[in-house]
């Protein structure tokens, strides 16, 4: 089995707001020099379903994905440490400013030039901007079923067909969704603590 892990490098969430600055004319938020990046904790998470379900299913092939600068890499360097097995960093100057759909097209188009893969895991959303669209595009893109806000992933062997058992989180509560692989699923924080 393959798992790809679409995961993202953030500013972190701890930082102080004197950390970043407003640039009027752009609308946009600066971050200024010395502010620490790290791995959007949501694709921690997803990175740590990945590695629970080759905890599960040894042989499993864990692949991490992100695009960004060369700054990205620590990120990657992290979830490698955490226990992934490979890591592609996708760095181009267009990808700078781009937008959730960009961010998704790169990614499919990255997902299909490493091999097949059973399973795509992202975090339920970035902790940037917080828009959570980037997995439901990938799924569109890559024509994959999707489920969402997941906090357990378990696979399941037949013979015709593997599936996920997503026990996902619902406003009042949790679901059980079994979907055929391959499939796309975003993992919410509610999975619990990821490995260091």
């Amino acid at each position: 089995m393959h798992i790809a892990v679409c995961v993202k490098h953030v500013p972190s969430p701890d930082a102080a707001f004197s950390m970043f600055r407003i640039d009027a004319a752009a609308k946009n938020v600066v971050p200024v020099d010395g502010l620490p990046w790290v791995m959007s904790p949501f694709d921690e998470q997803a990175v740590e379903a990945a590695l629970r379900i080759r905890d599960a299913h040894p042989g499993t092939r864990v692949t991490l994905l992100t695009l960004g600068a060369d700054a990205a890499r620590n990120t990657l360097r992290h979830g490698l440490a955490m226990g992934a097995d490979d890591a592609v960093l996708l760095v181009d100057p267009a990808f700078d400013d781009g937008d959730s759909y960009t961010t998704a097209l790169v990614l499919a188009r990255a997902l299909a030039t490493i091999g097949p893969v059973d399973l795509v895991l992202a975090g339920r959303q970035a902790a940037d901007f917080n828009a959570g669209v980037v997995g439901a595009g990938l799924a569109e893109l890559l024509g994959l079923p999707i489920v969402t806000f997941a906090c357990e992933v378990r696979i399941q062997h037949a013979a015709d067909a593997a599936t996920a058992r997503v026990t996902r989180v619902l406003d009042d509560g949790c679901e059980v969704v079994d979907v055929t692989l391959p499939a796309v699923v975003t993992v919410s924080n509610e999975l619990g603590a990821a490995r260091v």
